[in-house]
């Protein structure tokens, strides 16, 4: 019996170097040529966006995706969800204010108190999560639609109205700003803090689940959670681990949506989780869990940012940038399982 040829693209992985092939199989790559390709198509149609000023504008608003979209992402590698982190951010600025003005105390201990709520709101979606073993889906949808009436009623019992009293002249205020809210300017290019604070949780993130035991057990669980279970990995508590990060990451980011204005609206927030799923889906994180990348989140925030900013400098209908984010989750999605499988038939080779 003769034996079949082989077809073109197994000769051509056949002779792909191996170095060409790992870089091949990594989850952001997809990202990268996005990100590449959104970058030089503003760069032709909108001369401003190439101004130094206008990476700042870009970089300021990848910042406040890519920080919930670092913890997104490793939840989503753990094979979870969590759809309340949009308003969860909202929860924290809402919570500080409220805290620091009604107690006329030190801002600090408005922050500190939203510290402790936000993480005790990601522990309850975590541990009711491995209690009852309903889908993530469901646990966080319901969490999600209390805390936008909370929210709500919460600022409207305490204040009268659906925004948070102004707390600028109280102790506090101006060191809590320089942690949050500050901001430098080098040579026309202005990063805020939360920049800093973006690439401070992207490395951490990196680290943990790269280098770490523990980035072992994310992997594990969101690839097939009764297999991990039966080697020894604690399932329930990294789920909860991981969700208690989505919780830090939000605290982080709605205090500098409060020292940053002052004052809070209680309907803000509402979603934004979308927002962060999709940014960790284009950075090459897959639905089914298991697979993905921290750095990639940072890439889909990047792009998130130059979209977002480079539509305006281009003077655009920004109707459309809806529309380009939900075809850009479908291409993204359509490629990962495409790399997924590439990566899947060479192992099995």
């Amino acid at each position: 019996m003769s034996t079949p040829a082989p077809s073109p693209a197994d000769v051509l992985a056949t002779e792909r170097p191996p170095a060409v092939r790992r870089l091949l199989g990594r989850p952001e790559i997809g990202a990268l040529i996005a990100a590449v390709a959104v970058f030089l198509v503003f760069s032709a149609v909108a001369d401003s966006f190439l101004r130094t000023s206008s990476f700042g504008t870009v970089l300021y608003a990848a910042s406040t995706i890519g920080i919930m979209a670092v913890p997104v992402s490793l939840l989503m590698i753990g094979g979870e969800f969590d759809l309340s982190a949009g308003v969860l951010v909202t929860t924290a600025a809402l919570t500080s204010s409220m805290v620091s003005y009604q107690l006329t105390a030190v801002t600090w201990v408005g922050v500190l108190v939203s510290l402790l709520v936000v993480l005790a709101v990601s522990a309850f979606n975590g541990w009711m999560l491995s209690r009852t073993r309903l889908p993530s889906f469901i646990v966080t949808l319901g969490t999600f639609l209390m805390l936008t009436g909370a929210n709500l009623g919460v600022t409207k019992l305490v204040t009268g109205t659906v925004t948070t009293r102004p707390i600028s002249d109280m102790e506090g205020f101006a060191s809590c700003r320089w942690l949050f809210a500050s901001e430098i300017t080098v040579g026309g290019l202005t990063v805020k803090a939360t920049v800093w604070w973006w690439l401070g949780l992207l490395l951490v993130g990196s680290w943990v689940l790269l280098r770490t035991s523990f980035g072992n057990w994310i992997f594990a669980v969101g690839g097939d959670a009764a297999a991990a279970r039966a080697v020894g990995v604690p399932v329930a508590r990294t789920k909860t681990v991981l969700y208690l990060g989505v919780g830090f990451c939000a605290w982080v980011l709605g205090q500098h949506l409060l020292f940053s204005f002052d004052t809070v609206q209680s309907g803000e927030g509402v979603g934004n989780e979308l927002i962060y799923i999709v940014a960790a889906v284009i950075g090459g994180c897959l639905i089914t869990g298991g697979y993905g990348s921290v750095a990639g989140s940072a890439l889909g925030a990047l792009i998130f940012g130059m979209t977002s900013k480079g539509i305006v400098y281009a003077e655009w209908n920004p109707d459309w940038f809806k529309f380009f984010l939900g075809a850009m989750l479908l291409l993204a999605a359509l490629l990962n399982a495409w790399v997924r499988r590439r990566v899947e038939r060479g192992t099995s080779r």
